[in-house]
């Protein structure tokens, strides 16, 4: 898994979830909200997280999941710049 995540961002934990009574799943990234699922990719996804080795294998699935994280656009923008 260290060739899926060079920079080591994933060993911060900065993806979690929380499932709502309706069984609806919020994906949160640093705290945000970023994904909502529901219905069968939500079960799905919680079948994936139990069967998960370690925390590190389930960082990669929320963040596999969200989409567009693998591109380094994550960064924080520097001040006076847009």
């Amino acid at each position: 898994m260290s060739n899926i995540d060079k920079r080591n961002l994933l060993d911060e934990e900065p993806f979690s979830y929380k499932v709502q009574k309706d069984q609806k799943i919020h994906l949160f990234w640093e705290g945000k909200s970023v994904k909502i699922i529901k219905e069968v990719e939500a079960k799905k996804f919680l079948a994936r997280m139990e069967s998960a080795a370690d925390m590190k294998e389930q960082q990669l699935i929320m963040a596999k999941l969200t989409g567009n994280f693998k591109r380094g656009n994550e960064k924080v923008a520097k001040k006076g710049k847009y």
